[in-house]
């Protein structure tokens, strides 16, 4: 039994072009929508499967009231317990959130936590490392696959050199990405299930010092290049001459 907390965040959808606030500090979401991140969603998946038999899920978010959208989702795919740290996480740098994480944590005796490898608005990948500081815990990043068995997890990612997978005693901070598995939607009764789920609210524990940042700044839009091969049947040599140039067709 391992009791598990995944940290999740109100973040702009990307699907969309991405704006800047006029002070270049976080992402304007008036006219995107918010979701949680891709990574995120991996994390509570990944939460929801290591307490299918036994320990609590809790999910976590700091941010304001319209954060509760986030947890309710997280609870209707499967986690049990929610908090919510009532702040406005724009004036949160990474080492104010790794503190209010940690509180939480110390609160609810968790073993294990899990977040998104980065912060999906404003890039930070600074929260794991500095949560598990805090708490004095060993901490593996990038993970794409979560495992617990006897007081050890195991977690496995691909690195630089090819595979790579990390065994750490409990308990422990485990940052995840994407691709190792597939986040369940949320279906109808578990929608009507989260609504009645109560959320733990409570305040920050000390006021934010604030995230260091200068400004965000939104990388140059790749460039575009057309080439036209032809018209017609006339066109058919230059595209098997490109198709050659790929390795899609050899002679």
């Amino acid at each position: 039994m391992v009791d598990v907390l995944v940290c999740v965040k109100r973040v702009v959808d990307s699907s969309s072009e991405v704006v800047l606030t006029e002070d270049a500090q976080s992402v304007d979401g008036r006219f995107a929508g918010f979701t949680m991140s891709a990574h995120e969603e991996c994390a509570v998946e990944l939460t929801v499967q290591l307490t299918a038999d036994a320990g609590t899920a809790r999910v976590m978010t700091l941010g304001d009231a319209d954060a509760v959208e986030q947890l309710r989702h997280a609870l209707a795919v499967g986690c049990s317990d929610a908090t919510h740290v009532v702040a406005d996480a724009n004036a949160f740098g990474p080492a104010d959130v790794a503190r209010e994480i940690a509180a939480v944590v110390h609160d609810h005796d968790t073993q294990l936590v899990l977040l998104g490898n980065d912060a999906a608005d404003s890039g930070d990948f600074q929260v794991g490392i500095r949560l598990a500081y805090e708490l004095g815990w060993p901490v593996v990043n990038g993970a794409s696959t979560v495992s617990v068995a006897d007081g050890t997890v195991t977690a496995s990612g691909t690195g630089p050199d090819g595979h790579e997978t990390y065994r750490v005693p409990l308990p422990a901070v485990v940052t995840v990405l994407e691709g190792g598995i597939e986040p369940r939607y949320p279906t109808v009764p578990g929608r009507m299930k989260a609504k009645r789920v109560p959320i733990e609210e409570r305040q920050p524990t000390t006021e934010p010092t604030g995230p260091s940042r200068v400004r965000l700044l939104r990388p140059p839009p790749a460039p575009s290049v057309v080439q036209v091969l032809g018209e017609g049947a006339d066109a058919a040599p230059a595209v098997v001459d490109v198709l050659e140039q790929l390795g899609v067709l050899s002679r």
